[in-house]
């Protein structure tokens, strides 16, 4: 495995970093055994860069991580934490917290479930518009300062957002859906954050598996996936085309539509860190296969004609989690 730093002088890293959301029930039902194995194979695959967040099912995910890495040296890996999502006992997202108090509570219950005196990176999950960035990072800046944390990240912010941001203290990271259907961050956001030598942990590498054909075809009524607009209606059966036009070109070349996919992310700079996000051993080993390809500019070329980011259908989240994206709103 690849190491990358993250950010300007920042730690090394594995090329890619696992995503441990779908292990909590957010896409339907986890194996807890297999999850952990999961876990354990991305480490012996030489993955060191684990991303979580505190409310991946009410401190689940943290209390997971635990206990896959039982037995292993906590400065071998790098364990990047989100905060700030409120949730309810039964589940339901009822608001958000990123203020100055929530950022020093939220850290303090998370390094009881990791069982760590430190996050590696710890980043809001969404802007608050209720407390100014500058307020959210100087308490994160207190808390590296502290030894608590030892890097700053973001996660879903715009470019003006993110330059205020580091202002107050350098962020390494930003944490953003990047991925052939989802190329927003292109126009205003990644030039920014190479500006400022930020690197870029792109979650969404496959669209929620839009962009696979073993995932796409198993959607069927129920699946969790379908609240997202791509997922419905008119929507999947466009997406489901664009997915086709991939299909050809992964067989010619001999892989999985998920690698070519997954390959195309990692093509487009050592500063941008592809998120595996899987609950399986198999679907991991896939996403693995994938970083050994290298592609021709000839067929970077062809991948981004069969899937043209304007030719996506419907927007990656409902109408309120997009207008919760300050990545998606930027000032007028």
């Amino acid at each position: 495995m690849q190491a990358v730093s993250l950010g300007r002088g920042g730690p090394r890293v594995s090329r890619a970093g696992l995503g441990l959301m779908a292990m909590s029930g957010v896409y339907g039902p986890a194996d807890e055994a297999e999850s952990i194995a999961t876990i354990r194979a991305a480490l012996d695959g030489g993955i060191t860069l684990l991303d979580t967040g505190d409310f991946y099912g009410m401190g689940h995910s943290e209390m997971l991580l635990r206990d896959a890495l039982r037995g292993t040296d906590r400065d071998s890996v790098f364990i990047q934490v989100k905060f700030g999502g409120q949730r309810a006992p039964g589940g339901a997202f009822v608001g958000y917290d990123a203020s100055p108090a929530a950022v020093k509570n939220s850290l303090a219950y998370t390094l009881q479930r990791l069982g760590t005196d430190h996050v590696d990176l710890y980043q809001p999950a969404r802007l608050d518009p209720k407390v100014p960035i500058e307020d959210t990072v100087g308490a994160i800046a207190e808390m590296i300062q502290a030894g608590y944390v030892r890097y700053l990240g973001l996660s879903e912010m715009g470019a003006e957002t993110i330059r205020r941001a580091h202002a107050v203290h350098p962020v390494s990271a930003l944490q953003i859906e990047y991925s052939l259907m989802s190329r927003g961050i292109e126009a205003a956001i990644l030039p920014a954050a190479r500006e400022l030598g930020i690197s870029v942990t792109a979650y969404g590498i496959l669209s929620r598996g839009l962009l696979s054909t073993a995932s796409a075809r198993e959607i069927a009524a129920g699946d969790p996936r379908s609240r997202y607009p791509r997922f419905q209606g008119e929507n999947l059966r466009r997406n489901l085309d664009l997915l086709a036009a991939l299909e050809k070109i992964a067989r010619d070349r001999g892989v999985t539509t998920a690698q070519l996919a997954i390959a195309w992310v990692a093509s487009r700079g050592g500063d941008i860190i592809p998120l595996i996000g899987t609950k399986r051993r198999d679907r991991l080993a896939e996403a693995l296969g994938a970083l050994e390809l290298t592609l021709t500019a000839g067929e970077l070329a062809a991948i981004e004609a069969a899937v043209p980011a304007g030719q996506v259908a419907g927007d990656r989240y409902d109408a309120g989690g997009m207008a919760s994206l300050d990545s998606e709103n930027p000032p007028a």
